[in-house]
């Protein structure tokens, strides 16, 4: 029986100095792709938004999205341990409402963990979550549901105030009892004092090579997202076009109709359908 990754696990990662490997994943499928490939972690993003269900933002994300796509990905895992974000407007109204919008995320999805974005602000609430019994996964740095308020999708914390205040973040987030931070699009020299500094793992994306781990979106990973690309993400495919070719030639052929073919077909005795036309 597969060994399921655990809060546990990741924290003997990090004490070992052994990488965690972290990518999104929005359904069956893609859970299924990327837990056979050996990822750590399964982040079941609220950027489904925008790569799956073409919003603008992560803005538009509902909790009863994320627990719809949550449940697929579940399903089509084993091994890596999943995670599910928590969207806008869900965890930072009241600490009652955060604690139970996580409940729903994991009762119904059968995931063990959240994430939240947020720092020190977002601390008490971390740990009322976590005082629940449900693992929390901090997220600061550029956090796409501030958008707004950051003023758009900028590098975070390269003056020494801002660096400050994210090293502090950090530390509250870790205080509070979160597991493991991810650390979006700060300076790498920032994210290695992070990370040296906690004793939980630290996450990166956009963030440089000394976090604990390392976290790339399932679309950017084999190149199916063509629109946006950060400086951060390294495409290990590029499968868009040939995916588009696969589905041209198909749409042709049903057009000249050489598909279905007679080995793509049933067939019946002759005499049978003889007597059928006759009657």
């Amino acid at each position: 029986m597969t060994k399921k990754v655990t809060t546990l696990t990741l924290q003997e990662m990090k004490k070992n100095g052994d990488k965690i490997a972290v990518a999104t994943a929005y359904d069956y499928s893609s859970a299924r792709v990327v837990d056979e490939a050996g990822v750590d972690m399964i982040l079941v993003g609220d950027s489904l938004g925008m790569v799956v269900l073409g919003y603008e933002n992560t803005l538009r994300v509902t909790l009863e999205e994320m627990i719809h796509h949550g449940k697929a990905a579940v399903r089509g895992t084993k091994r890596a341990m999943v995670v599910i974000d928590m969207p806008f407007m869900t965890y930072q109204v009241s600490k009652e409402e955060a604690v139970r919008n996580a409940g729903r995320a994991v009762q119904e999805t059968g995931a063990p963990a959240v994430k939240l974005e947020g720092g020190a602000e977002m601390a008490k609430t971390v740990g009322r979550i976590v005082r629940a019994g449900i693992p929390v996964i901090g997220h600061i740095g550029l956090t796409p549901q501030s958008v707004g308020q950051l003023g758009g999708f900028y590098v975070q914390g390269k003056n020494e105030k801002v660096a400050g205040q994210l090293l502090k973040d950090a530390l509250a987030l870790e205080e509070a009892g979160a597991c493991s931070i991810v650390l979006e699009a700060i300076p790498w020299q920032l994210a290695q004092l992070i990370t040296e500094q906690l004793d939980i793992p630290t996450i990166g994306i956009g963030a440089g090579v000394h976090c604990d781990g390392q976290v790339l979106v399932y679309h950017d990973i084999l190149g199916l997202q063509t629109d946006i690309r950060p400086k951060f993400v390294k495409q290990y495919g590029a499968f868009f076009a040939p995916m588009v070719e696969a589905v041209r030639t198909y749409t042709e052929e049903v057009k000249d109709a050489s598909f279905p073919g007679r080995e793509h077909s049933y067939a019946m005795d002759e005499e049978v359908i003889r007597k059928l036309r006759e009657d």
